[in-house]
């Protein structure tokens, strides 16, 4: 999952210096991070984003904040035929990725930012997100959302999930440990419709359910318009 970057300060953790938050939180963690998201449940919801996302034989797939590849991955296996990136500032992560994409092909990853992403204007027909969002500083949200807007085509669209929408203490003990999170604030209500609508997206809720492990995981499905 993506964190800071070039534009907020350097971040110490168990000795390592960075400009982004690694995947694990910790480089020292990311042995740990596919049997924590496993356990947590989270590829119930890569597979849920994946079917809203609809992908078809020659889209071109782009995923920001891929960590360790799981949803690039999982994208990739549903539409073999789609070329599929995944991009994450976090080295680490992205070797692990790799490995693990065991050759198949229209599938790469890149190093990058979400606001400085390397591909042209109007190149990607999807781009996915997963639990990256409440992650970043709200200038860097407005800058990845306003260049995601940028590398979609006209009609292209975003397909994200993250904790927040309606979220409340009666959605259980996960959700309650949530809303103690300052990184969580913001994904609240109609945090996230207003910031991609701000960049120029058109948006909608696509659906909202409570994992346990989890919280209240909420879809996103914002279009550039045509």
């Amino acid at each position: 999952m993506e964190g800071m970057t070039k534009d907020t300060p350097v971040t110490k953790a168990m000795g390592n210096e960075h400009d982004y938050l690694p995947a694990a939180g910790r480089d020292a963690m990311l042995p740990f991070y596919d049997l924590f998201t496993r356990a947590l449940g989270v590829g119930k919801v890569h597979r849920a984003l994946i079917r809203q996302a609809g992908l078809a034989p020659g889209d071109r797939v782009l995923e920001i904040g891929c960590g360790t590849g799981n949803l690039t991955i999982a994208a990739k296996d549903d539409q073999p035929g789609a070329e599929v990136v995944g991009t994450d500032p976090d080295p680490l992560a992205l070797v692990r990725a790799q490995r693990k994409s065991k050759g198949r092909s229209g599938l790469r990853y890149e190093r990058a930012y979400g606001q400085q992403l390397p591909f042209p204007d109007g190149s990607v027909d999807h781009v996915l997100s997963a639990f990256m969002l409440h992650h970043l500083d709200p200038q860097v949200k407005e800058a990845t959302a306003a260049e995601v807007l940028r590398v979609l085509r006209p009609g292209g669209q975003l397909h994200l999930v993250d904790v927040g929408g309606n979220l409340t203490a009666a959605d259980g003990f996960s959700a309650r440990r949530m809303l103690k999170n300052p990184h969580v604030a913001a994904n609240l209500g109609d945090g996230i419709p207003r910031l991609l609508r701000t960049a120029g997206f058109d948006c909608e809720v696509v659906d909202s359910r409570v994992y346990r492990h989890i919280s209240r995981v909420t879809f996103y499905r914002a279009t550039r318009p045509s």
